[in-house]
């Protein structure tokens, strides 16, 4: 299922998922991805799923009225050659739409004509300097952070829509002063909001953990002596939808959003779906336990995909 949904958002209420691009194709391998190590990196734009089949699949779940139809997917976004044609259409539904990006194509023009769709557009912003840039997103090596950023420049002066950044804190990494050159930089693209996030779902390395809470708060001291900034590092709430078909859009959700056990649960008892259906994904290789920062996530396993 390429959507899935609606799930609880920090940011956006009441998302509708599309999950434009298969597993795990991006730009960037970083190392708090929820979604695990990325498995084919490219740069240059594909055509993937069919502009219809997502429009199709968005339609069939509008009834549930989310705030957003969000493009969310495995890997990074703008790699869909058919991004904006697709988010146009769904516009034409009347459904406002979203984009969570890594930024790493902005430098393109064709990449920046299509965000200049969506009402909404969340640019990552976790590295300024090279060296930490190299080391918390890993990039394709034919990237350049220099043109990313003037990229990222760019489309704000052009671009009309709510523009929010975001800035991943990851323990031993992420330093004060990188914190610092970060927030020059945003206070310059004068953001709704600029998110701090922590890694609170389990990493794509086991190493990655959450800074402490004195680092983030110092953190966003720094961040809002230039812009208006927000925490994104609470938990978001257990009110997930689910379908008839309880397993394959459990599953779908799972592929792209870790679900923590105690949201698992609510979800089990609102849609009386007993453990043993669960389990049965679990027995089949196509769900896992995940232990992390003291939590339980259950989280789709990528190799029976």
């Amino acid at each position: 299922m390429i959507v899935f949904g609606p799930v609880p958002s920090r940011r956006l209420g009441k998302s509708l998922g599309v999950n434009n691009i298969p597993y795990k194709i991006c730009t960037y391998s970083c190392v708090y991805c929820q979604v695990g190590r990325t498995r084919k990196m490219i740069l240059e734009r594909q055509k993937f799923y069919s502009v219809s089949k997502i429009v199709e699949e968005v339609k069939r779940k509008l009834n549930t009225e989310p705030d957003y139809v969000t493009f969310v997917p495995d890997g990074e976004p703008t790699l869909d050659i058919n991004l904006g044609k697709a988010a146009a259409r769904i516009k034409d539904l009347g459904a406002k739409v979203a984009v969570i990006i890594n930024s790493s194509l902005l430098w393109r023009e064709d990449v920046r004509e299509d965000l200049g769709v969506f009402d909404f557009v969340s640019v990552k912003i976790d590295a300024v300097t090279r060296e930490k840039w190299k080391k918390i997103n890993r990039p394709h090596p034919d990237l350049k952070l220099e043109r990313i950023l003037d990229g990222i420049v760019e489309f704000r002066d052009e671009y009309e829509g709510v523009f929010v950044t975001e800035t991943m804190l990851v323990e031993l990494l992420t330093t004060e002063d990188e914190i610092r050159k970060i927030a020059e930089i945003v206070g310059t693209l004068n953001p709704h909001k600029a998110y701090l996030s922590i890694p609170i779902r389990p990493p794509a390395e086991k190493w990655v953990k959450t800074p402490s809470e004195e680092f983030v708060m110092k953190a966003y001291e720094i961040f809002s002596s230039y812009a208006d900034t927000a925490l994104n590092t609470g938990f978001e709430g257990t009110d997930f939808l689910i379908g008839e078909e309880f397993e394959k859009e459990l599953l779908s959700i799972a592929a792209v959003h870790p679900i923590r056990e105690d949201a698992l649960k609510d979800i089990m008892r609102r849609y009386d779906v007993g453990e043993d259906r669960v389990q049965s994904l679990i027995d089949k290789g196509l769900l896992k336990r995940v232990k992390y920062d003291g939590r339980i996530f259950y989280i789709r396993l990528w190799n029976s995909r």
